[in-house]
């Protein structure tokens, strides 16, 4: 069992999705995720400017967004975004405990600003999400800077025992 699987499977579970809705929804996601990819959250979700377009479940791994839609008329799977994190900009999330959900809005690489309301069952799991969303978005991206990896005229840096022995 690859790591996507893995973590994915847990995750579906924590979330309360139906086994139905998750192999449903699996071949969609295993086109867009790597195998090597965890799994950070697998929730439903909508889109408060569009609440009767469908249902929403959002995938979000460690380099990965990936939302798909059902149609709700014929319960058609439609691949809605799916994304690279560092293609992501402006990234924000607002959680409110009273409502018990967070709204979490996104500007894709193609300028389209994209709006998700994530309702949870109880107030403790809007800080969960809050630390998750946390976790993806600000500890994991930092913006590219310069990084001087050696300059000319410095010392050599001193090999450790065993660096280069061979390996078998």
């Amino acid at each position: 069992m690859d790591v996507f699987s893995r973590t994915f499977l847990p995750a579906a579970a924590e979330a309360g999705l139906a086994v139905q809705t998750v192999s449903r929804h699996m071949p969609v996601f295993r086109r867009c995720v790597g195998s090597g990819d965890a799994t950070i959250l697998v929730t439903r979700c909508s889109r408060p400017d569009r609440p009767v377009t469908g249902d929403y479940l959002l995938l979000l791994t460690h380099r990965r967004l990936v939302v798909t839609q059902q149609t709700r008329l014929l319960h058609r799977l439609r691949l809605h975004l799916n994304t690279e994190l560092r293609e992501l900009s402006n990234v924000t999330w607002s959680p409110d405990p009273r409502l018990q959900s967070v709204e979490m809005a996104a500007t894709a690489i193609d300028g389209i600003r994209e709006r998700f309301l994530i309702r949870t069952t109880h107030p403790k799991q809007v800080w969960q999400l809050d630390a998750l969303l946390n976790q993806a978005f600000r500890t994991r991206l930092r913006p590219p800077g310069v990084r001087v990896v050696a300059s000319i005229g410095d010392a050599p840096a001193v090999a450790r025992p065993g660096m280069f022995a061979p390996s078998w």
